[in-house]
């Protein structure tokens, strides 16, 4: 393990910058509504077929292109993905979240909607090519729906070598969705903490009602909260078909319970501890594989979460959204 351990640091961070840009989503919403939105990890998976269908339209396999082609290929699959994740994520505000909030339901109700949100989307998912068959368009989107419950590749799109630094060989890909992920997160941390509608999202999940007088529309900020969170699923989504090229109607479940980890490990609801959460929870559970072997990575990662609950109930960083310092 100490001969790789560099190379396991790095793509330990780069799985844990994923988990961090997933994590803002929960920790985001919990901030500002106190509710955990388990229906986030399949917002994360509609990001990746995105990615993935797109690619399949401009590419036909995901190979073979390169340069100025592939560069467009990249920037359109990540606006697609996160078009699409945030599409959805307003969608589960609008129909899963929004009604029990104008009737002030108890908050379990609302979490029982996300988790009924959550079966709903990922078995769509799943049933697609049956969801095609009833409106007669399987033949068309054949490529699309066909194998609706098994893994989807592309072919490698980013095939690009290697870095040699100090004699480490690292994955240029891995360099990538790192400085990608958290530049994405310094981004959304500053715009909360310093852009009017930001104060507008801390007031908001400081006290609701306070806000709601001093003029900030609390409907309309919750919206922006899922929206922003629903951008970074699908950035994350981009991100990580970048690096596994693989994904599934049910991908979401792990990652969203792991980026869920990591947002409690971090402290749930504030910004920068999901970004600490995530790449600590990226770099031990990497760690924990190479020193115990590939079958305890996931139980390497839940158990630092216990330990660190244990001794830090609030998290690494434990501070709140609402009373997020500027």
């Amino acid at each position: 393990m100490f001969s790789n351990l560099p190379e396991l640091t790095i793509t330990g961070l780069a799985f844990g910058a994923i988990y961090a840009l997933i994590a803002l989503g929960y920790t985001m919403v919990y901030g500002v509504l106190q509710l955990i939105n388990f229906a986030h990890s399949e917002v994360f998976m509609y990001g990746t077929f995105a990615t993935l269908w797109t690619v399949w339209a401009l590419t036909g396999t995901g190979g073979g292109v390169g340069g100025i082609q592939l560069l467009l290929i990249l920037l359109l699959g990540l606006v697609m993905a996160m078009a699409t994740s945030a599409l959805i994520a307003l969608a589960l505000e609008r129909v899963a979240y929004r009604p029990l909030i104008k009737k002030d339901a108890p908050r379990l109700i609302a979490l029982i909607s996300a988790i009924g949100a959550s079966f709903v989307l990922a078995e769509l998912m799943g049933l697609r090519d049956k969801v095609t068959a009833w409106v007669g368009l399987d033949d068309d989107l054949d490529r699309y729906v066909s194998g609706a419950r098994i893994n989807q590749s592309m072919a490698s799109v980013v095939n690009m070598p290697d870095v040699n630094i100090g004699g480490l060989s690292i994955k240029t890909v891995d360099l990538l969705v790192i400085a990608a992920a958290i530049a994405m997160m310094v981004i959304v941390d500053q715009f909360v903490r310093r852009s009017k509608l930001g104060r507008g999202i801390r007031a908001t999940a400081q006290d609701q009602e306070t806000a709601a007088l001093m003029g900030v529309n609390p409907t309309r900020t919750i919206q922006y909260t899922f929206l922003i969170g629903g951008l970074m699923a699908g950035a994350a989504a981009f991100l990580y078909m970048l690096k596994i090229e693989t994904t599934k109607f049910d991908v979401g479940f792990l990652l969203g319970v792991k980026a869920f980890t990591a947002a409690v490990l971090g402290g749930i609801g504030n910004l920068r501890g999901a970004l600490l959460g995530g790449l600590v929870l990226g770099v031990a559970e990497n760690w924990g594989q190479a020193l115990f072997g590939g079958e305890w990575r996931h139980v390497v990662a839940f158990v630092l979460l216990v330990v660190i609950l244990l001794f830090r109930p609030t998290g690494l960083l434990g501070e709140s959204l609402g009373k997020a310092r500027v």
